[in-house]
């Protein structure tokens, strides 16, 4: 079966062309049925593969396609490489992503571009397919592109409204950056084992020595491609500004897809990242910076899509800590985890705009507990999760991550044990404003607030019971249960030993899940009394403070890049165009054209249409050629 794995990015590029080509022309309801009947048979043939990949004896298969160009030395086939970690990420894709194309067949059912949304969203799951099955660097960089172009298309999908369209060229603009230092990095692997193939690439690396600083250089450029394609500092700001796309859009780049793309690629290449213990620490300060940052930042915003935004940027950090301090599997676990309780928190919160009319802001929400009952549930299933309530999923891996942590850096774990509490606040501030106390809004909201419909519900209650159980596939030794994703993973790190269990004792553990439930406890009482009991919301009653201030305008970051950055650019560039541009190379242009035409100008004066003069010209030129071979 696993020769038929060309099949699983080609079905959603088949739904891309048909509803791309078709668009208007079919009902919509075929549209729907094309677009995630694709994934859907998508995921069906990844389940399929991945019991035969977990049965079978851990070994990679690579399944060639065909040659596809030779230059040189460089050979490149179109080839696709099967192994554990590649079967991980298709079940999380395809299985996500076809819950995403459900919930968009109703939130997305009176868009009058309904057909091309859909074109574009399996364009997005065939690209990002693409980027995990690559058997070599090439291939996953044409994925790596593509969910790029993806990104900026479906962000700036209601293109009409311009604002849409800036944060849909800064996502492209920005991820164009980090994409730079990727290529310089692919240059620079080539350069040094003479392929762009995983496995002489690695085979090769696996014999030098720890710390050459070649290795050190590939592994810091392919970071930084990785910065900007899974938002960290200083790439990160694109993320937030990427909530102008439809909800379901914001699930798909925030979940499960684009924004792990990063993940994937250090976690393929760690071969490479353990040996090179600066770059690999380096990773690790990036990722803790920019988990502790956001966070913060998630703190004080009103609109409840960008404080999932600025959660993702953080929950990429714990992940990159955790790659970062060599637990790959953990951060593994937590992407996995992560994408079932993140796509439900976004899919939850289209569900609340859908029913306010398309407000987000959560100021004028509240008491929807009792008009959006399921949606309400989930988003609280979602809650518990990315704030490590057990036995939700987000508690095993993110204890995982901390263990790993603790083992590594005290100062590191420390920072991370706040971003912790800060999740678990924000969270709980936006659940209790949006769903409790009494409703904010207009009187014309209330009217029309109800629950989604079936085609979105549904997949809210299928991602709550992942986010319900996916732990559980990471037991803690401390349980005496097998970690199922360690045991799963080893094929892949077969080149080295990989730190698979964190170095510390039972004691330790029960003392970090004791102090994590005891936490969560007081958050939740302490949330609770201060949105609910007090009533107290975001931006009244003097609330915004020096500090909320600065945290609402998110440390001003982007004001700061648009000064230190766009607007001495745009100086650059208004003067090239003024004082190089038009008074240098149009005049050079102009000066040959205005020669021309004062050349034939005045030559046609000699046209004067006499014979007599026409025979004058002649002898003179006769005798003037006779003269010039005399003297010459």
């Amino acid at each position: 079966m696993t020769q038929l794995t060309w099949l699983i990015p080609l079905l959603p590029l088949i739904g891309f062309l048909i509803n791309g080509l078709m668009n208007k022309r079919m009902p919509k309801q075929l549209v729907g049925i094309v677009a995630a009947g694709s994934v859907f048979i998508s995921f069906v043939l990844s389940v399929i593969i991945f019991f035969e990949v977990k049965n079978g004896d851990g070994q990679a298969i690579t399944i060639t396609c065909y040659e596809w160009f030779s230059a040189g030395n460089l050979h490149i086939d179109f080839s696709f490489l099967v192994d554990r970690l590649s079967a991980i990420f298709l079940l999380v894709i395809t299985g996500v992503g076809f819950l995403i194309h459900l919930y968009s067949i109703g939130y997305m059912h009176d868009d009058e571009d309904y057909a091309r949304y859909f074109a574009y969203l399996n364009l997005f799951v065939f690209f990002m397919l693409l980027l995990v099955l690559g058997s070599n660097y090439l291939v996953m960089f044409a994925g790596w592109e593509g969910v790029g172009l993806c990104s900026y298309l479906l962000i700036g999908f209601w293109f009409k409204n311009n604002s849409y369209n800036s944060a849909a060229k800064k996502a492209f603009i920005m991820n164009r950056i980090g994409d730079l230092g990727f290529l310089l990095g692919l240059f620079l692997i080539f350069q040094s084992f003479g392929s762009l193939d995983y496995s002489t690439v690695f085979s090769v690396a696996s014999t030098w020595q720890t710390g050459d600083p070649t290795i050190m250089a590939i592994t810091i450029l392919l970071f930084i491609g990785a910065m900007g394609k899974s938002a960290q500092i200083p790439l990160y700001t694109w993320l937030p500004d990427a909530m102008a796309g439809p909800t379901p859009v914001s699930a798909l780049i925030h979940a499960a897809t684009m924004v792990t793309a990063g993940i994937y690629m250090i976690i393929r290449s760690n071969v490479l990242y353990m040996l090179s213990p600066v770059s690999s620490e380096f990773v690790a300060i990036i990722g803790l910076c920019t988990a502790l940052f956001a966070a913060t930042i998630g703190l004080a915003q009103t609109d409840i899509k960008k404080v999932l935004a600025y959660s993702t940027v953080s929950q990429l950090g714990y992940m990159f800590v955790a790659l970062g301090v060599g637990a790959y599997t953990a951060g593994l676990f937590h992407v996995v985890t992560h994408a079932f309780f993140k796509a439900l928190l976004f899919l939850c919160a289209g569900s609340v705009i859908h029913a306010m009319g398309g407000e987000q802001d959560i100021r004028k929400m509240g008491g929807l507990k009792k008009h959006l009952p399921i949606t309400h549930f989930t988003f609280l299933i979602g809650t518990l999760a990315i704030s490590g309530v057990p036995p939700f999923a987000g508690f095993f891996s993110k204890d995982e991550i901390l263990a790993h942590t603790w083992a590594h850096s005290m100062p590191m774990f420390i920072i991370l044990s706040i971003t912790s509490v800060l999740t678990a606040v924000y969270m709980f501030r936006i659940y209790w404003l949006t769903f409790h106390g009494n409703f904010r809004g207009s009187a014309h909201q209330l009217g029309h607030l109800h629950e989604s419909p079936p085609s979105m519900t549904i997949p809210l209650i299928c991602l709550a019971v992942l986010s319900t159980l996916g732990g559980f596939i990471g037991m803690p030794s401390v349980f005496h249960a097998p970690h199922l994703l360690n045991g799963f993973m080893i094929p892949v790190y077969s080149h080295f030993e990989v730190i698979q269990e964190p170095a510390v004792t039972h004691r330790f553990e029960y003392a970090l899940i004791g102090v994590s439930i005891i936490t969560l406890i007081i958050i939740f009482i302490a949330t609770r009394n201060y949105y609910v009991s007090k009533g107290k919301v975001p931006g009244e009653d003097a609330s915004f403070g020096p500090l909320t201030t600065v945290l609402y305008n998110k440390y001003w970051v982007d004001e700061l890049y648009d000064n230190l950055i766009t607007k001495p650019l745009q100086w650059v560039s208004k003067n090239i165009l003024r004082n190089i541009e038009i008074h240098l190379i149009d005049r050079a242009v102009n000066l040959f054209g205005g020669s021309v035409n004062f050349a034939s100008n005045t030559l046609r004066l000699a046209q004067t249409g006499n014979m007599g003069f026409y025979v004058f010209v002649m002898v003179a030129g006769v005798l003037a050629l006779l003269i010039f071979k005399l003297i010459i």
